[in-house]
């Protein structure tokens, strides 16, 4: 007989569950391996040098990757704008904007891995665009001292994040992740110039800035976690 979706099943199949099983996993499979060829020319291209695809690396790692690293560059970004809105018109202003301008650039890569390896953004994108705007002009209310605190926090936070990440996927099969190791490795090395930007332009003479750089960081160290799951 002819079941769903124009699949040929025997009638001994259908009195046999693990027949009808495996042969559903077999449609499947096949299913998978079309999807996979139409779409893997698009990653092959992003990736070309590694020929890193959906069926040569793991798709849970992946996923939660690219999903914790795009929701970190999106509530960066948003924090910096949030900083714009208070001290872009001050003498600090160009610096903030300068290091703005990195972050866009991280945030449009992550956008593109997201729709080359088919990922879903995290479910509390709405959250972190409040937050994050509200952490920057927040802090920026401080005068720069504070604007620099933040940076300070969040950007240590995020390298930090991304040393996890690179020593996970060196422990795995680094040959499979090696250009997905170089994006990361690049915006760890920006992140950690904006660090130090932040440093050099006071900083530490933030009020209260020990307790201003433990709460901040905190509130990264949840983001991370709860970006990474949903």
């Amino acid at each position: 007989m002819r079941g769903g979706r124009g699949v040929v099943v025997s009638g001994d199949a259908r009195k046999c569950p693990l027949r009808v099983g495996v042969l559903w996993h077999d449609v499947m499979a096949h299913l998978y391996r079309a999807v996979s060829a139409a779409f893997g020319r698009r990653i092959s291209v992003r990736f070309s040098s590694s020929g890193m695809t959906l069926d040569s690396i793991s798709r849970a790692a992946v996923d939660r990757i690219i999903r914790v690293d795009h929701a970190g560059e999106y509530g960066a970004n948003r924090i910096y704008a949030g900083q714009m809105a208070v001290l872009g018109r001050t003498s600090v202003g160009p610096v903030i904007q300068k290091m703005w301008d990195q972050e866009k650039d991280h945030l449009k890569k992550f956008n593109e891995l997201l729709v080359a390896f088919r990922v879903r953004p995290t479910i509390l994108m709405p959250f972190w665009n409040v937050a994050g705007f509200a952490l920057g002009a927040g802090t920026a209310l401080l005068g720069k001292e504070g604007a620099m605190a933040c940076t300070v926090a969040v950007e240590e936070s995020i390298a930090h994040h991304y040393n996890n990440q690179i020593r996970t996927l060196m422990e795995k099969e680094p040959e499979k992740y090696t250009e997905l190791l170089q994006v990361i490795k690049k915006f760890r090395d920006e992140e950690l110039e904006h660090h130090d930007i932040g440093l050099e332009h006071d900083a530490q003479l933030a009020p209260a800035y020990t307790v201003l750089k433990s709460l901040i960081q905190a509130g990264c160290s949840m983001a991370i976690y709860l970006s990474e799951r949903f």
